[in-house]
């Protein structure tokens, strides 16, 4: 056999997305697609990034661009960051620097999980915690999020549980659905998790996957387990608030309120683990980005609009749609309830969806609002046809 079992399990978990992605050559040879799939930029880069990149751009030191671990100003700057944010007390070190949001996941993932492990993923949830558990030698284990509204059902994580299992993810603001949980629903998940592992002799350790953290609608405010349940490291991506998801930089952060002992030791480990796993650092022009990039983020208003025009006109069509409250994706169940054929007939007219199959969801679709409003406004009639 060529292929580890690894391999063959993590490319097989993905087969979904991959095959997608290569159906999706049609639309990437015409200039006139109208494209809601991923969460890429539609139009040019923030300058707040721009500027951002271009004042670290000249070399300072000789060692400039040199090796580079966790940079100090990087991880103070995202530590005041959080303190703000969160409420709680970061500290720097606190902190390890990589390549995104996929980094700080596979460090966390390496830090607190052996092979063989069971690690709890949502159901609808993001598409490679599958793939990269299989990578790690882990065993993902589904728990369906609330059927109608896709709240975070802690019962269903419950039951989920067993003697196997080390991790338990959770993604607020959620993709694909955009839900955002409350502290109550967090604080019920700590007794959850308390009492599991007192009763399975290992401690439960709870990954919190916030890349969409900052993009939040309607004022509504965000709560992060980390300060519930003091077993909580959050992985987050500047790639999302920035729109570049291709500039890798992202942080996995421990909870401060973690016992002394157990925070010191996790510390001390990032970094060597993060050397084993391939240098899983950003690159040096990011990290000394870090501190102004802080306060850069994409127009909150202006998706919002994107959000209240698409979703309302669909809502006006019939569509059974998820209102979201963060991110910028909108979930709706697919006329017909097969979403692989509904995305297919609007892709040939040109308008191109996401199908809730990447996401163990036949059923539903997920549309991306980074695309610009004329883009929107040209795909509404479409979408609006397709459900009449």
């Amino acid at each position: 056999m060529v292929l580890s079992r690894r391999a063959v399990e993590s490319r097989d978990s993905i087969r979904s997305v991959t095959s997608f992605l290569a159906g999706m050559q049609a639309a990437a040879d015409d200039p006139d697609a109208l494209d809601f799939t991923f969460g890429n930029p539609h139009e040019p880069a923030l300058p707040g990034l721009v500027d951002a990149m271009r004042a670290q751009l000249e070399p300072r030191s000789v060692d400039w661009f040199a090796y580079k671990t966790s940079e100090r100003e990087a991880q103070e700057a995202v530590a005041e960051g959080l303190r703000g944010e969160l409420g709680l007390d970061f500290e720097h070190d606190d902190i390890a620097m990589t390549q995104g949001a996929f980094g700080a996941i596979q460090l966390a993932f390496a830090l607190l999980a052996d092979a063989g492990d069971e690690v709890v993923i949502p159901v609808p949830g993001w598409f490679c915690y599958a793939p990269m558990l299989h990578a790690a030698d882990l065993v993902p284990v589904g728990a369906p999020l609330a059927p109608v509204d896709f709240s975070l059902d802690v019962t269903e994580i419950e039951r989920a549980i067993t003697s196997r299992t080390r991790i338990v993810v959770v993604n607020s603001p959620a993709n694909p659905t955009g839900r955002v949980y409350p502290k109550e629903t967090w604080d019920a998940l700590a007794q959850v998790l308390d009492d599991a592992s007192r009763r399975h002799g290992r401690r439960i350790w709870l990954l919190s996957d916030e890349p969409y953290r900052r993009i939040r609608f309607d004022g509504i405010g965000f709560a992060s387990p980390a300060g519930s349940y003091p077993w909580t490291v959050v992985d987050y991506s500047y790639g999302k608030v920035l729109l570049a998801p291709g500039q890798r930089l992202g942080y996995l952060a421990i909870s401060p309120l973690l016992e002394p002992a157990e925070r010191t030791t996790l510390r001390e480990a990032a970094t060597p683990v993060q050397l084993a796993i391939g240098w899983g650092f950003p690159d040096a022009l990011m990290q000394y980005s870090v501190p102004a990039l802080e306060g850069v983020s994409i127009d909150l208003a202006e998706l919002t609009r994107k959000r209240d025009r698409m979703y309302g006109s669909l809502q006006s069509a019939g569509y059974t749609l998820t209102k979201p409250e963060g991110t910028f994706y909108l979930w709706g169940r697919a006329p017909g309830g097969d979403a692989a054929a509904f995305c297919g007939a609007l892709a040939e007219r040109g308008v191109y969806l996401m199908p809730g199959t990447l996401f163990d969801q036949p059923a539903h679709f997920r549309i991306s609002l980074t695309a610009t409003m004329e883009t929107i406004e040209r795909a509404l009639p479409a979408l609006e046809e397709a459900n009449a």
